[in-house]
């Protein structure tokens, strides 16, 4: 096993398992931190590719933005833990067939002929070749409509976070109204008082000193 295969086989492990430990983990914050490592694998793996552009911008795009904001919105919208309900079997048939369509499709997508090794084994490049040129030419001509359509998918769910965040009134959240903190007056936040002056304890006793 040469250097490559191992560093593939690694990657491809930490990958497979982070990803069923997004899943599987009961607690949204683990998930995304399994998911953070998910990136970090799936990064190493497309460097073994020489796609240095999108390794670098999977790191910093999803993993230094996205997750962060990912946390952010689940630690902000507080949520609360689902109680368990009795598991009943009544869509179980439906279920199965779901499940075994799915991994008949996965299968077939990921044989030889479809998958191998042969299509995809990666190949030296030039030395002056720039992958980040490539991405460009074809991104913006033969996948421009897809790339248009992930960007309102982005921005949909950016207003969903957004509108989950302000969903309803919690007891003890404090909020600010702007337009309350505009129209505010001097006479209302300030008061002015005249009070006589009082000598404190120390002052006290140096004046019965002097007396």
């Amino acid at each position: 096993m040469t250097a490559i295969q191992f560093i593939f086989y690694l990657f491809s492990a930490l990958a497979i398992g982070s990803a069923l430990a997004v899943v599987c983990s009961d607690n949204p914050v683990r998930s995304a931190l399994c998911l953070v490592l998910a990136f970090f694998s799936s990064a190493a793996l497309w460097m073994l590719l020489e796609s240095e552009f999108l390794a670098i911008t999977l790191v910093l795009v999803y993993v230094g933005a996205v997750m962060v904001l990912f946390l952010f919105v689940v630690m902000m919208i507080d949520i609360e833990q689902p109680k368990l309900q009795v598991i009943t079997t009544k869509h179980l048939p439906l279920a199965l067939l779901v499940a075994i369509s799915f991994m008949g499709l996965l299968g077939w997508m990921l044989s030889a002929n479809q998958f191998g090794l042969s299509a995809f084994t990666p190949t030296p490049r030039e030395a002056d070749y720039s992958s980040i040129a490539v991405l460009g030419e074809e991104l913006f001509s033969h996948y421009l409509f897809g790339f248009e359509v992930a960007g309102v998918i982005l921005l949909v769910a950016i207003v969903s976070a957004i509108s989950l965040t302000f969903r309803g009134k919690r007891s003890g959240n404090k909020s600010m109204s702007p337009s309350a903190q505009i129209r505010v007056r001097k006479a209302d936040r300030l008061k002015i008082i005249s009070m006589p002056a009082e000598l404190g304890q120390s002052q006290t006793g140096k004046c019965e000193e002097l007396k």
